[in-house]
C-alpha cells in the first residue's frame, strides 16, 4: 500500500501475481499427451502491438496442467490492460512458438480479472474448440525477502514396481502450494524428480517470501510429494501443511512432519507416508533500487547513434537524421526522452556519446566507434542540450554510410563497467538505431559477455524498418544464448519508436517512450547486485 500523504493525489496502482492453469486441452500428441506451456502477452492504450510479458514452463504430459511460472504486474484501475493468452503443446526445444503445437487463446483485461478475481475463459482459435484456462490473480504485499529452503523425503510409501526382480521404489518430487483467499492452493514451485529411491535430498530452491506466503508468516503452506509417472498421472504419496514461521526455526526435530494421503488415513492401521524434513531455511533481506543509489551507486550513461546511410541523406526532409526543421527528428526525441530522465542519477551530467556507420574527415574512413563531439581527449558533452547540441554538428562533419555493427560500442562500454564490479558504478548504453545489424553474431557475443557485468543496454528503433532482429536480443521470456552460452541475466530492453509515434502530443510521446525504455533498468540493476552479493553501502555503514 501506498504512504498516505494528506492533500496529494496518488495512481490506484497495485503490483498483482497471476496464476494459470488449463482445463481439457487439445490432445495432439498420438502416444502421449500434450505438453502445454502458456504464453501471455500484454497490450495498453499507448503501447497497441502485443508485447510478450511471459511464457510458463513445460509441463509434461498433461492436459489439465498447473503452471508454477507467476505473472507479476502493476495494476493501473484507470487503464485498460489487455492480456491475452496462448496456449501451445512443446514439441522442440526451439524457442520459436511457430515450431510448437497451438492449442488455443484467449483475451481479457487486467481489471476483469481482478474484478473477479479467478475467471474461466474458453480456448478459441482452433476448428474443434477444446479446454479453457482459468486464471486468478492476488494482490502482492510490499515484501521483497526472499527464502531459500531445502527438504528431504524419509521412508517414502513404495509406488513403482519393477518386473521380476520384485524391486519397489518411488520417482518423487515436491509441490509447494500457497493457500489463496478462496480457500484454493495454488501451486508456486514444482522440484526435480529424483528417481529410484524412497529416501530423496532435493536440491535448495529460492523463493520470494510474496509468491510464497504474501509475506504472511502464519499464512498456510501446502508441501505435496508426488511418484512421477511417465503418463503424466503423478501419483500423491502424501501431503502436509506448514507455515514460514514454523520453517524459521530451521532444521530440528519440530521441523519433520508427516506425510499423509488423505485416502490412506480411512485406515485404521495407517500411520503415515513417510516424513518430509527441513533441511536449509535462510531468509534474505531484497535490496530495492532506490536503496543502492540512496547508497551512493552511480549511474554512467553512455550513448550510442546509429550513422549508416539507411538513415537518409541528413539534407532531405525524410531523413531520419534531418536536423534542419522546425520539430526534432526522432533521434533527438529519444535522446531528450530517455537522457533527461537518465541525467538526474548521474552527479557529473557528462555523457560520452558514440557514433557509429559513418565515414570520418579527413579522408572518409569508415568507424564504428567514434565519439560524436570530434574530440577523443575529451569526448564527454555537457548535459542532454550538449549531447543534442554534438550530433547536430557531428551531422555536417561527417558522411553517413554503413554497416549497422553494435559489437564495437557495446565492448566500448563493458571495457569500463570491467572495472567497476564492486556496486560503486552502474553503466547503460543507450543505442539508437534505424535498421537491422549486420554483426548479430559479434552483437550476441558481446551482449552475453556484459551480463555478469554492471551494465545494462537500451536500444530505441527509429523509422520503419523490420526490427525482428532486436527483439531476440532482448531476453524478457527467452535468455539469450549462443553455440550453448546463455546470459546471466537479461540486460537489454528493446523498444521501437513507432509505438508512440501516433501521440500527437510531443510531450506525452517523450514521457511514455521514456516509461517503457527505462521501465527495467531499477530491476535489471538489483539483479547486478544480487548475483554478485553486493549490500548497498548505507545499509554496511550502518
Amino acid at each position: 500500500m501506498a504512504q498516505f500523504v494528506p492533500g496529494s493525489a496518488s495512481e490506484p496502482t497495485s503490483e498483482v501475481e497471476i496464476t494459470i492453469s488449463c482445463r481439457n486441452l487439445l490432445d495432439c500428441d498420438v502416444f502421449s499427451k500434450s505438453d502445454p506451456m502458456c504464453v501471455t502477452y500484454l497490450k495498453t492504450f499507448h503501447v497497441t502491438d502485443w508485447q510478450e510479458i511471459s511464457r510458463t514452463e513445460t509441463i509434461d504430459n498433461t492436459l489439465n496442467p498447473d503452471f508454477a511460472t507467476k505473472i507479476h504486474l502493476l495494476y493501473h484501475f484507470e487503464e485498460q490492460q489487455w492480456l491475452r493468452f496462448e496456449v501451445y503443446d512443446v514439441d522442440t526445444s526451439d524457442p520459436s512458438l511457430d515450431k510448437q503445437d497451438f492449442l488455443g487463446c484467449c483475451e481479457t483485461t487486467l481489471g476483469q480479472i481482478v474484478s473477479s478475481g479467478k475467471l474461466t475463459l474458453p480456448l478459441m482459435g482452433m476448428p474443434c474448440n477444446k479446454g479453457e484456462l482459468i486464471v486468478s490473480v492476488e494482490e502482492l504485499s510490499a515484501c521483497k525477502d526472499e527464502v531459500t529452503l531445502q527438504f528431504c523425503g524419509r521412508g517414502l510409501d513404495r509406488m513403482d514396481w519393477f518386473g521380476r526382480c520384485g524391486i519397489i521404489w518411488s520417482d518423487p518430487f515436491l509441490e509447494l502450494s500457497k493457500v489463496s483467499e478462496d480457500g484454493d492452493y495454488r501451486v508456486v514451485f514444482r522440484s526435480e524428480v529424483i528417481k529410484w529411491t524412497l529416501n530423496p535430498t532435493w536440491k535448495p530452491f529460492v523463493l520470494p517470501v510474496r509468491s510464497l506466503c504474501g509475506g504472511d508468516m502464519e499464512r498456510s503452506i501446502k508441501v505435496a510429494c508426488f511418484d512421477w509417472n511417465r503418463s503424466g498421472n503423478h501419483s500423491l504419496i502424501g501431503e502436509c501443511f506448514v507455515t514460514l514461521s514454523e520453517l524459521s526455526r530451521g532444521a530440528a526435530s519440530s521441523t519433520i512432519y508427516q506425510l499423509c494421503h488423505p485416502e490412506k488415513q480411512r485406515r485404521r492401521s495407517y500411520t503415515n507416508s513417510g516424513e518430509i524434513h527441513l533441511l536449509k531455511y535462510e531468509m534474505k533481506k531484497i535490496y530495492s533500487f532506490l536503496d543502492y543509489i540512496m547508497g551512493g551507486t552511480q549511474l554512467n550513461c553512455t550513448v550510442a547513434i546509429d550513422f549508416t546511410a539507411s538513415n537518409g541523406d541528413p539534407q532531405s526532409p525524410e531523413s531520419l537524421h534531418f536536423v534542419a526543421g522546425t520539430q526534432p527528428n526522432q533521434y533527438e526525441q529519444a535522446l531528450c526522452a530517455v537522457g533527461e530522465i537518465i541525467q538526474d542519477y548521474d552527479s557529473d551530467k557528462l555523457f560520452p556519446v558514440l557514433g557509429f556507420g559513418a565515414r570520418l574527415p579527413p579522408d572518409g574512413q569508415v568507424s564504428h566507434e567514434f565519439f560524436v563531439n570530434m574530440q577523443p581527449d575529451s569526448p564527454f558533452c555537457t548535459g542532454i542540450p550538449g549531447v543534442i547540441e554534438a550530433y547536430k554538428k557531428c551531422i555536417r562533419q561527417i558522411q553517413l554510410y554503413g554497416p549497422t555493427n553494435f559489437a564495437p560500442v557495446i565492448n566500448h562500454v563493458a571495457k569500463f563497467a570491467e572495472t567497476y564490479t564492486d556496486g560503486s558504478q552502474y553503466f547503460i548504453l543507450l543505442i539508437i538505431t534505424d535498421g537491422a545489424i549486420t554483426d548479430m553474431v559479434h552483437t550476441k557475443q558481446a551482449i552475453i559477455r556484459a551480463s555478469n557485468l554492471p551494465m545494462s543496454i537500451i536500444i530505441v528503433g527509429v523509422g520503419n524498418a523490420d526490427f525482428m532482429a532486436m527483439n531476440e536480443l532482448d531476453g524478457d521470456t527467452i535468455p539469450l544464448s549462443h553455440n550453448k552460452v546463455v546470459a546471466a541475466r537479461d540486460i537489454v530492453q528493446f523498444v521501437p519508436f513507432r509505438n508512440f509515434q501516433r501521440i500527437t502530443d510531443l510531450k506525452i510521446a517523450k514521457a511514455y517512450l521514456a516509461k517503457e525504455v527505462l521501465a527495467e533498468i531499477p530491476d535489471q540493476i538489483v539483479g547486478y547486485m544480487k548475483s554478485k552479493n553486493i549490500v548497498p553501502k548505507s545499509m554496511t555503514s550502518g
